[in-house]
This record gives structure tokens, C-alpha cells and sequence, in this order.
């Protein structure tokens, strides 16, 4: 169903079009001087100048505008809650058949990204995968995390492709991750996945940089080890 609340590219082209309402803007901190400044022009113009003003009626002007930007502030944060509830509407990664493929991924909904992991029973990598899968769908709950074992999903899927991961929006697909040479192996993290979904689109990091390590980083890592089984071998 859609929500017009939602921030997305459709809401967006319905509102310029006239068929959603202008969405309701933040209130700021410059708006809330000039309600003030706005409410002590009226006084005055009604023969209230501050200087004439007893502390009474100061009292009551600044309760007046505290309780009008309360509200104001209230009302922003209820929408905002509003928003944040509609979005976070996932939070685990839930597994899937082949039966359920067309409504859970293809009909997912307007705004929704869809990550789903073919993975098999008995094999390292994927349950490593699914391990950092299941962190990641509580830390990024707008996002629908699935899960399908990959001959219930796609017959005769090889083994060699596994892990995959199939990152969807809105039914579309926008990016595959097959094999096992798409996730570092058994070295990766969750941090290291993160940045890799991050890159599709589908969650929004708030990692800096690459958490994997640069290839001359391994090398020297590789190098360093070598140097250090000779070193073993002229102890002997």
C-alpha cells in the first residue's frame, strides 16, 4: 500500500503533480526566532512595546511562544516517529521458497530494497554470511533481508556460485554477488559486508572508508609471514 509520508522518488513526482499533499517542512531554528519576532510585532503594533510591558506580560508572551514552539516541535517529532515506524518495518532476515520468490522479492513494495542470500547447508562461508546477515537486518530494519536455500529456490544451482547475494529495489534487480571471491571468504566481516551492500544502494553506512584491506596491504601481510617461516627454518 502506498505511503504518503514516505521519502520516496514516486511520492515525490505525486506531490510536484499535485495528487499528495507538499510534504510538511522541519520546523527551524530560524522559523522559530521569527515566530518570536513575528508575535512581538504584534504586540507592539497593539500598543505593547516591550519596554512598556509589565513582567506579567512578559511572562505570559514567553509562555505563550514556549508552548507554541512545544507543539510545533511535538507535532515535527510525531511525524518523524511516524516516518521512522513505517520504515523500520523488517528488522530479521526471514526465509524464503520458491513459491513465496514473486511476493516477497518482485512485490515487495515502492521504496523497498530487498536483499536475499542463496545459500546451502554445510557450507562455511554461507553460514558466515547468514551470521552477519542476521546483525545486519536488525541494524537496518527499512531493508528486507531474506534467505532461501538454492536448490528449493533455483534448481540445480551450482555450489561453486555460493554464497549469492541478489540485491533487488522495488522488484528490480540492481546488483549479484556470486561466489565465493565476492566476499574476501572466510576473512570477511560484518563491517566488510556492510560496505559491500552499502555500495548497491540497499543500506545507507555510516562507515568512512573500505574496511577491507588494500591489496598491498595483503601482500605485505603474505611477505612478512614468508619471512617469518625462514627465519623459523634457520632457527632449526
Amino acid at each position: 500500500m502506498l505511503n504518503p509520508d514516505e521519502d520516496t522518488e514516486w511520492n515525490d513526482i505525486l506531490r510536484s503533480k499535485g495528487i499528495l499533499p507538499a510534504k510538511e517542512k522541519e520546523v527551524t531554528e530560524e522559523e522559530i526566532v521569527h515566530m518570536l519576532e513575528t508575535t512581538i510585532e504584534e504586540k507592539s503594533k497593539s500598543g505593547h512595546t516591550l519596554e512598556n510591558l509589565t513582567l506579567d506580560e512578559l511572562d505570559e508572551l514567553e509562555d505563550e511562544e514556549d508552548e507554541r514552539v512545544i507543539l510545533e516541535y511535538r507535532r515535527k517529532r510525531i511525524a518523524e516517529i511516524k516516518a521512522a515506524a513505517n520504515k523500520a518495518r523488517y528488522g530479521e532476515v526471514l526465509e524464503i521458497s520458491a513459491e513465496d520468490y514473486v511476493q516477497a522479492v518482485n512485490k515487495a513494495g515502492e521504496g523497498v530494497w530487498v536483499i536475499l542470500h542463496l545459500y546451502k547447508q554445510g557450507i562455511p562461508l554461507c553460514a558466515l554470511v547468514n551470521q552477519h546477515l542476521a546483525n545486519l537486518a536488525v541494524k537496518f530494519p527499512a531493508t528486507k533481508f531474506l534467505k532461501s536455500i538454492s536448490s528449493t529456490c533455483i534448481p540445480n544451482f551450482p555450489d561453486s556460485n555460493l554464497p549469492t547475494i541478489f540485491v533487488y529495489f522495488e522488484g528490480d534487480l540492481k546488483k549479484q554477488l556470486v561466489g565465493p571471491h565476492e566476499f574476501r571468504g572466510m576473512n570477511l566481516t560484518q563491517d566488510e559486508l556492510e560496505w559491500i551492500l552499502a555500495q548497491t544502494g540497499a543500506v545507507t553506512t555510516e562507515l568512512e572508508a573500505d574496511p577491507r584491506p588494500k591489496i598491498r596491504d595483503v601482500m605485505f601481510s603474505k611477505l612478512k609471514k614468508s619471512d617469518d617461516d625462514l627465519s623459523d627454518d634457520n632457527d632449526w
